[in-house]
């Protein structure tokens, strides 16, 4: 049962200039820029991804050059030192509106120029009806939870919806620990943490 608990939108962003290379964190950043005047020149720039998704959704958008670290932000740093530390311009990170870590931070203290430029914005939506339904019935055996705003929205929904008892009661399977601190609060009591920050090792919890 897919059920979106955030809405993507883009924002409105002057991306303008001789950038090095292009940082994609999420899927939904390649896609926020899809009718940007800047994209053509964008896509033909070396690009940094810092997972799978995230570098699926770059080829996607057109990007020929990206290279995937491992999963999370110490991991893309650590490749982007290796990599581009000699580009002729400052890098450009896709951001969204809400992040975790201070990715600009980071690179700074590697001496590595880049600067930041929101292009999209998630808007929490509220639990579909199928999902209402579902958590009533007891058909929920886990839930897949990829980031703690959606963990978070997750737990707001089912406030909402007057289904918190069953929305807990379900195996919680979350990306990360920083993911899974929300629900543990909460009273979860069937929380797991994927042994990697990515997809497929999210995947791997639930058989």
């Amino acid at each position: 049962l897919v059920a979106p608990l955030l809405r993507v939108e883009p924002v409105a962003a002057d991306l303008a200039g001789s950038w090095g290379a292009v940082i994609i964190t999420s899927a939904n950043a390649p896609g926020a820029i899809a009718g940007h005047p800047a994209r053509a020149a964008l896509s033909k720039l070396p690009a940094y991804a810092v997972g799978r998704r995230s570098a699926e959704a770059a080829r996607q958008a057109g990007f020929n050059e990206v290279t995937t670290a491992g999963g999370d932000v110490r991991d893309l740093v650590r490749l982007i030192a290796e990599r581009h530390a000699d580009a002729a311009g400052p890098l450009l990170y896709l951001a969204g509106e809400d992040r975790a870590a201070d990715l600009i931070g980071e690179l700074s203290a590697r001496g590595i120029a880049a600067e930041m430029h929101v292009v999209y914005r998630a808007v929490t939506a509220p639990f579909p009806p199928p999902l209402v339904a579902a958590l009533k019935d007891g058909e929920i055996d886990a839930v897949l939870h990829f980031s703690k705003r959606s963990a978070d929205n997750y737990l707001t929904g089912a406030s909402e919806a007057g289904v918190t008892a069953q929305a807990l009661a379900p195996r919680q399977l979350c990306l990360s620990a920083q993911i899974a601190t929300p629900l543990h609060s909460a009273g979860a009591t069937h929380v797991a943490v994927a042994a990697r920050p990515d997809e497929a090792a999210l995947i791997d919890l639930v058989s």
